[in-house]
C-alpha cells in the first residue's frame, strides 16, 4: 500500500519551515536514522507515513526516508508533533541532550 499525500500547500509549508528554521534538527534526524556521517540535510518531502530528507554524505546527496514515530498520520496537526518527537528520538539515539523547546 502506498502512502497518502498531504495537500501540496501543507507539504510546502512544512518544508519551508524545516529548511528555514530547523536545518540542525534535520541533520540530527538524518544522522540518527540513516546517515550518521551526513554533513548537511534538507527536508525534501513528506507523506502520511514518513519524512524524506536529502543528506550530504562525502559530498554526494542521498535520500533518507524516516517513518513517523507511532505510525501513519491522518491530519495536518499531527505533523508538528511527529517531527518534534522524531527529533527528540534522534537526539537520544545520538547521545545528545534534549533540544530546547521551539
Amino acid at each position: 500500500m502506498s502512502a497518502s499525500r498531504f495537500d501540496d500547500s501543507i507539504v510546502a509549508g512544512v518544508l519551508n519551515h524545516m529548511n528555514g528554521d530547523h536545518l540542525d534538527d534535520s541533520l540530527d534526524i538524518v544522522r540518527a536514522f540513516g546517515a550518521l556521517e551526513a554533513t548537511a540535510a534538507v527536508m525534501t518531502d513528506l507523506d502520511t507515513e514518513a519524512g524524506v530528507w536529502t543528506a550530504t554524505v562525502d559530498g554526494a546527496p542521498i535520500e533518507v526516508r524516516v517513518p513517523w514515530p507511532g505510525g501513519p498520520l491522518t491530519e495536518r496537526p499531527q505533523l508538528r508533533v511527529a517531527v518534534v518527537e522524531l527529533h527528540q528520538q534522534a537526539r537520544e539515539r545520538l547521545g545528545l541532550p534534549p533540544a530546547a523547546p521551539h
